[in-house]
């Protein structure tokens, strides 16, 4: 038996909480995970893990020796990389999740100098605006907008993203422009919903000392960015979303914006990774490198001139 490979699996089942999901993470064969798990338990002479049909909970032995697992293969990856060009040229597949709109438009375009620059990575990018559990699915890192519910992670500001107000032609041509934002309670807004909550997120403006912070009525709320976006453009209804995403659409006219002197929100862009991990060359890296990609975007630069609240879990 490898004994570093069965701690590294041993410490993936207490991760991922079952040996089906671990080995979906690992790309095993469930019987090879349990067999391997089944010859950590022989050789140690102790019951690490208790299994029922649904669940997978760690025994008090197993969760001792879990921590030492931590440890031992931290070390382990830090030999190696010393010894190595590791930390040169990073190399190995790397899971990374990131909200929808900002891989569309901020990511992805920028990844072939990220590929140029370390070849040897190979990157699963996951795209979803719910937020996902780093440790359950197996993701190294993630960037995520808005407050940080979860203190088991380690966060790195790394930007700010901005907001402005705007519809289609369209919709203006039958209903109007507002010209102040208690206007908006007379119009149909699109609204945007938690994907792990189902909270229907507020919309605010200040200009002056002024603060307004409402609910707003619509007949649609969405909980993806790109399809938020895309209700806009077919005047569905007035919306509120990262310039990032409205700024082609208003300078081809398809989309006009609404209230320039107010100001929304803007929010902080993390990138979070487990506490509990040692920080591979690869994670690190990547999160330089998107760390440099926001520095130098101008679309992730503050405008408003004091910090504002946080909201959690927005669509970015």
């Amino acid at each position: 038996m490898n004994k570093l490979q069965a701690m590294e699996v041993f410490v993936q089942v207490v991760d991922a909480g079952g040996f089906t999901r671990a080995a979906e993470v690992l790309q095993l064969p469930k019987a090879t995970v349990s067999t391997l798990i089944q010859g950590l338990e022989t050789a140690l002479s102790v019951k690490l893990l208790h299994r029922t049909t649904r669940h997978v909970s760690v025994t008090a032995d197993g969760a001792a020796y879990y921590e030492r697992c931590l440890r031992i293969l931290a070390d382990v990856r830090e030999a190696e990389e010393s010894l190595s060009r590791t930390r040169l040229s990073p190399s190995g597949r790397l899971r990374v999740d990131a909200p929808t709109g900002f891989s569309s438009e901020i990511l992805v375009p920028a990844l072939p100098d990220f590929f140029e620059r370390y070849p040897d990575i190979q990157l699963e990018l996951g795209s979803s605006d719910r937020p996902v559990d780093l440790i359950e699915e197996g993701v190294d890192c993630a960037v995520r907008g808005g407050a940080l519910g979860d203190s088991t992670l380690i966060a790195r500001r790394i930007g700010v993203v901005n907001f402005f107000t705007a519809a289609s032609p369209g919709y203006l041509a039958r209903f109007g422009t507002p010209t102040h934002p208690r206007e908006l309670v007379n119009h149909r807004c699109v609204n945007y919903f938690s994907a792990k909550t189902g909270k229907i997120y507020d919309w605010d403006f200040t200009r002056d000392g002024e603060r307004i912070q409402v609910p707003m009525p619509g007949v649609i709320a969405l909980n993806d960015s790109n399809a938020y976006v895309v209700a806009g453009l077919s005047g569905l209804g007035v919306i509120q979303m990262t310039d990032y995403l409205l700024d082609k659409y208003v300078a081809d006219g398809s989309m006009v914006r609404l209230l320039p002197d107010w100001v929304t929100d803007p929010l902080p862009i993390h990138v979070v990774y487990p506490q509990n991990r040692h920080l591979s060359a690869k994670v690190r890296v990547f999160v330089e490198w998107v760390s440099e990609l926001l520095a130098n975007h101008p679309g992730m630069r503050m405008r408003a001139p004091a910090a504002q609240p946080l909201v959690p879990e927005a669509a970015i």
